[in-house]
């Protein structure tokens, strides 16, 4: 008779999972508190006495702090054990959204944001090297890849799921609701991540200086910074758009947004099996997605069926280059990753400010078809840059989820 055994989990291994899945809990809930205001800027507006335009700061103040601050905070904080910093940073988070739901007033509501930004691209700059120390080694990657999946869902799921919600109870106890499930993030953060002294923060002198020694990172940095301003330049008055092309109301703009938050899933999954292989044709081809998802919304983005289809195919786009962009951060630098990570949070988020500011300033001035044109022009400077050069990442370095 022979005798069969069971191979049993490694207890600390589960563990170190467990502690992945709240870091990835956490950069979900850190980045959709970031944009879920994009899908909610009408009652928002509304209820503040406010025009659209200026309900977009804030986006935009957010922005600014997590990527300005973000050098900074990371290397400030570079003796700081890496499980306070973050339960710390998720305090912020929480005590932010609970404050911005009873706000009376708006400048309040733009000094809470402005604060919740800091903590945010703190987070997201060392969310994912955290991740890879915390599993075995050989496991790393893979641990990277989680993460950055759910930076990306986040990112495509995160404006359509807050209209969906404040459809069905208001803006306000939204973000009341997402005070408590930043709250139930942070008692997870805290339970399950080991103590992790700071192992591989640098000044903030040799963050800067990375991207000038680096011309592949820098090459990287430029083509981000051109994406993220059209991107959400456009994106960011997508609901004023729907209504004006389309006559949507509240329904029709989170069904709207919904079915876009379901192409950046699908984006996303596809982009993590195709960029193993070829990330820098999916890139491109994500890139062009995009370009031709708002060129047609703009040609032929009328009626109730169109813009449905047209969303879709920009969600599917979006969520594939969102991955995209994070591997070629890591090819770029892969042995600087979380100073290479820094950059790439500065660079993201001070231009996802910088579309909503720059939306803000069409949509008031030229109306909100104007700020669709703007991501046409600026997502296909990124594409020509792509397509221009080929130097932008080094042909040999593995992408984070292979």
């Amino acid at each position: 008779m022979t005798a069969t055994t069971t191979t049993e989990p490694n207890p600390s291994s589960v563990r170190a999972w467990l502690g992945v899945a709240a870091l990835t809990a956490s950069l979900f809930v850190f980045l959709t508190t970031e944009l879920m205001p994009v899908g909610i800027l009408t009652p928002i507006g509304s209820s503040l006495g406010i025009s659209v335009g200026t309900a977009g700061w804030m986006v935009t103040l957010y922005g600014v702090s997590a990527g300005l601050g973000v050098p900074f905070v990371v290397a400030w904080t570079r003796r700081l054990d890496r499980r306070v910093l973050l339960s710390a940073l998720l305090a912020i988070l929480t005590l932010g959204n609970l404050i911005t739901s009873i706000a009376p007033t708006f400048p309040l509501v733009l000094a809470t944001r402005l604060v919740m930004g800091f903590a945010n691209g703190a987070f997201w700059a060392i969310g994912v090297s955290i991740a890879m120390r915390i599993v075995p080694p050989r496991q790393s990657g893979r641990a990277a890849a989680v993460v950055m999946s759910g930076i990306s869902i986040a990112t495509v799921a995160g404006i359509p799921l807050g209209a969906f919600i404040e459809n069905l109870i208001g803006w306000r106890l939204t973000f009341l609701l997402w005070s408590g499930l930043s709250a139930l993030v942070l008692v997870t953060v805290a339970v399950l991540l080991p103590a992790l002294p700071s192992d591989n923060a640098v000044p903030v002198r040799e963050v800067f200086g990375l991207a000038v020694r680096n011309v592949p990172l820098r090459l990287v940095m430029i083509t981000i910074v051109l994406f993220v301003l059209g991107q959400f330049g456009a994106y960011t008055f997508i609901r004023p758009f729907l209504e004006h092309r389309a006559a949507a109301g509240p329904g029709y703009v989170t069904a709207a947004l919904m079915v876009y938050g379901a192409g950046g899933a699908i984006g996303n999954f596809v982009a993590g099996h195709t960029l193993t292989t070829h990330l820098r044709a999916s890139f491109v081809a994500a890139c062009c997605g995009l370009v031709v998802s708002l060129s047609l919304l703009l040609a032929i983005g009328h009626g109730r069926i169109v813009p449905m289809v047209l969303l879709f195919g920009w969600g599917v786009a979006f969520g594939a280059w969102q991955l995209c962009q994070v591997n070629i951060t890591l090819a770029a630098a892969p042995e600087t990753f979380e100073a290479a990570m820094s950059l790439n949070t500065l660079a993201y988020n001070t231009s996802i400010a910088a579309g909503a500011f720059a939306g803000g300033l069409f949509a008031d001035r030229l109306g909100v078809t104007a700020v669709l044109w703007f991501g046409v022009v600026l997502t296909t400077a990124a594409l020509l840059l792509i397509l221009g050069t080929g130097r932008w990442a080094p042909s040999r370095q593995r992408p984070a989820n292979a």
